[in-house]
């Protein structure tokens, strides 16, 4: 393993380490009785354990009954860590809370946790008219993931937001930063939109430079989300440059004489 994937690894486990003391301090802040303590402390020994059979009994505790909120959120962290799929649907719940803190542990869980329903989900969440208030999590974990659903989720519900009376600035300025972040040219015209409010301004002219710098256009046209030039297609029509024969190394003239028409002389030498 090199020493960056290294230097990756020991940051992830550092971040979720502190990321459980604060799940943790909040939970213990919520218990009442001595008995939920004594459970809770049994429950955060087990995700410390990591282990095949600790990970078993962290998933019953997200299907049994009568178990307190912070157990399941905790048990559901864990095990969205660690990559165990069973984590998805009550992280995905969590995802969908109304209080902030419980949806920015689902979406950090489910940013680690791999599964591909993950992008599916938040952006059936970051585009649902009536979560509206609660799409800042879903959306920040679109543009993490940078899934096929990201752009599209992030554009409508912006393109809605800059039409209802109701802008609620914090959403739209949320998908505004994301989609610069994410770089996709196919942004730009909603973009340009959301440079005409006010509030919205700074971060839009922002994120529109973002697009430029990443994808710059040429004279032929605007520059495309995935870095290639529109009107740059070659005769293939996969973005090669068509100057080159066909089959060969793309942008190079081919060293070859080309064929002489069926009945031309060849010219004489001088």
């Amino acid at each position: 393993m090199g020493t960056d994937k290294v230097k990756s690894k020991g940051k992830g486990r550092r971040e979720m380490e502190e990321e459980l003391r604060e799940l943790a301090a909040r939970a213990r802040a919520a218990l009442t009785t001595a008995a939920d303590h004594a459970a809770y402390e049994h429950l955060l020994a087990l995700v410390r354990q990591n282990t095949p059979a600790a990970r078993e009994e962290l998933a019953r505790v997200l299907v049994a009954n009568g178990q307190p909120l912070c157990a399941r959120e905790t048990a559901a962290f864990a095990l969205g860590c660690a990559g165990d799929r069973r984590a998805f649907e009550p992280l995905v719940m969590l995802l969908n809370y109304r209080d902030p803190a419980h949806c920015a542990t689902a979406a950090r869980a489910l940013a680690r946790l791999g599964d591909p329903r993950t992008a599916r989900a938040a952006a059936v969440l970051a585009t649902n008219p009536l979560r509206t208030a609660y799409a800042l999590h879903p959306i920040r974990l679109l543009v993490e993931l940078r899934a096929p659903e990201s752009v599209p989720a992030l554009v409508t519900t912006l393109r809605r937001l800059l039409a209802e009376r109701d802008h609620y600035w914090p959403i739209a300025r949320a998908c505004v930063v994301g989609l610069g972040t994410l770089g996709d040219r196919r942004a730009a015209p909603i973009l340009a939109a959301a440079r005409e409010h006010e509030r919205l301004r700074p971060e839009a002219e922002a994120a529109l430079a973002q697009l430029a710098g990443k994808a710059p256009g040429a004279a032929g046209g605007p520059g495309r989300g995935d870095g290639r030039r529109d009107g740059a297609r070659g005769a293939r029509g996969d973005g090669l440059r068509g100057d080159g024969p066909r089959g060969g190394i793309p942008g190079r003239r081919d060293p070859r004489p080309a064929a002489r028409p069926p009945g031309q002389r060849p010219r004489p030498k001088p």
